[in-house]
């Protein structure tokens, strides 16, 4: 009888260890920040309580060196760092970056896997585009973005939804240039004047457009 109750006991506690709390269904906040459809539970303040846990997946939408200059609003074109976990998926690959403040110039306007007619339908440029999609941001997991300010993670939420993933799976957790937690990875070094970038550190998620097949 002992050693059953002791069984019990292991089941019980490694059970424990693995159950993973339940999320809160994502919530816009308010004023500016919900209009990027930044979320008001699960953003740059808390994010450090939602890491590295085995149902989700964690993604950065933006460029290694993006086009746009974002030092115009207080950002930095350059992805200075990220945080630990983020694996990096270039928004702008995805499809036509729309809506960025004037201050910052043109965005990046080269292939993507998707483009946005004139009825806000997004449609796909090549055979392989929702098979590189659905293997970046699996269906079967919660999927956290960020970026630099929120922008290109509301605007690959909205991308996501329209393409039939599940709207409460998806978190907004908003812009890298806000966190101040403790798993920041810094990617940019500034050492005797000079600035460099360690792009070495960053898990980073190119696409090779030149080996798809363009949809005719």
């Amino acid at each position: 009888m002992k050693k059953i109750l002791i069984v019990c006991l292991m089941l019980l506690l490694s059970f424990g260890c693995t159950k993973q709390e339940q999320l809160p269904l994502p919530e816009k906040t308010d004023g500016l920040r919900g209009e990027l459809g930044i979320d008001k539970n699960i953003n740059e303040e808390t994010i450090d309580n939602y890491l590295g846990r085995e149902d989700s997946v964690y993604r950065d939408m933006r460029m290694l060196k993006d086009i746009a200059v974002y030092e115009n609003i207080g950002g930095d074109s350059y992805l200075s760092g990220f945080v630990k976990g983020f694996e990096v998926v270039p928004y702008p690959y995805l499809t036509t970056v729309t809506g960025l403040p004037e201050d910052v110039g043109q965005p990046y306007s080269g292939k993507t896997l998707y483009s946005i007619d004139e009825d806000g339908k997004y449609i796909a440029n090549y055979e392989e585009s929702m098979d590189i999609l659905e293997y970046l941001f699996p269906k079967d997991k919660n999927i956290f973005l960020m970026c630099g300010g929120g922008g290109y993670a509301g605007m690959t939420k909205n991308m996501l939804v329209s393409l039939g993933w599940d709207e409460n799976k998806i978190y907004n957790v908003g812009g890298y240039w806000y966190y101040e937690g403790k798993y920041n990875i810094k990617v940019k070094r500034e050492t005797n004047d000079t600035i460099s970038y360690d792009f070495w550190k960053v898990a980073y998620h190119d696409i090779d457009f030149d080996n798809l097949h363009e949809v005719k």
